[in-house]
C-alpha cells in the first residue's frame, strides 16, 4: 500500500514540474494536452527526454541556458539555437543522440554571426505573422506547432493530425513576405507510435 501512495505521489509531482503555468498545461514540447494526439505516458517520456537533455547542454555551460532549445516529439529530438564554433554544435549533437529513446535528432542549430538587430526585428514579425494566421485558420491546431526564424527561414515543429493540416500549415509559411526558406518538422499523428484511443 505504501508503495502504491509513494508511486502515485511521485507521478504528481513529475506532472507537476512538466506542465506550465496555464490551465491546459503545456508540456516541454509547446504542445498542449488538450490537442496533443500522442499518450500521456509518450508526453511524459518526451518531457523526461527534453529536461534531461537540457540539463546536460547546461552544465557544458550556462551560456547555452537561453541560446540553445530542444524539442522532444515521440522520442524525436529537434534542436534549435545559437553556438559559438561548429565544435559546440557536434558536442550538442552528440549528446542529442546519447539521450535514452532517442529515435533521431534534427540539429537546426546556427554557429553565431554578427548581430544584426534589423533581420532580428524581420524575423520576429515574420514568426508572429505566420503564428497569426495559423491561430486564424480553422483547420489549423496552432497550439500543435512551435515556430522559431533565422534570417528569413522559418523553422516549424509540430504534430499535425491530418495531412492536409500539415499542407496547410506550410502553405501559410510560403505566404509570408520576405521568407527565404521553410524548414518543417512536421510529424503526422499516424506516423507516431503510440497515439490516444
Amino acid at each position: 500500500m505504501k508503495f502504491k501512495f509513494i508511486l502515485f505521489l511521485s507521478v504528481i509531482l513529475l506532472l507537476n514540474n512538466c506542465t506550465g503555468v496555464s490551465s491546459s498545461g503545456v508540456f516541454g514540447t509547446g504542445v498542449s494536452i488538450a490537442f496533443d494526439p500522442r499518450t500521456v505516458g509518450t508526453q511524459i517520456d518526451d518531457s523526461i527526454m527534453q529536461k534531461n537533455l537540457s540539463t546536460r547542454i547546461l552544465l557544458i555551460d550556462k551560456k547555452y541556458f537561453l541560446s540553445v532549445k530542444s524539442k522532444v516529439l515521440d522520442g524525436r529530438i529537434f534542436l534549435t539555437g545559437k553556438v559559438d564554433t561548429p565544435e559546440e554544435k557536434l558536442q550538442i549533437t552528440k549528446m542529442a543522440w546519447e539521450t535514452k529513446g532517442a529515435r533521431s535528432v534534427r540539429n537546426d542549430i546556427r554557429v553565431k554571426d554578427k548581430f544584426d538587430i534589423k533581420q532580428s526585428a524581420k524575423d520576429i514579425l515574420i514568426t508572429s505573422q505566420l503564428r497569426t494566421a495559423m491561430i486564424v485558420n480553422k483547420n489549423i491546431k496552432s497550439t500543435n506547432y512551435q515556430i522559431d526564424t533565422y534570417r528569413n527561414k522559418i523553422y516549424i515543429y509540430g504534430i499535425a493530425i491530418t495531412s492536409d493540416e500539415k499542407d496547410k500549415v506550410l502553405n501559410e509559411a510560403k505566404q509570408i513576405l520576405d521568407v527565404e526558406d521553410v524548414i518543417a518538422s512536421i510529424l503526422l499523428v499516424d506516423n507516431l507510435r503510440v497515439q490516444r484511443n
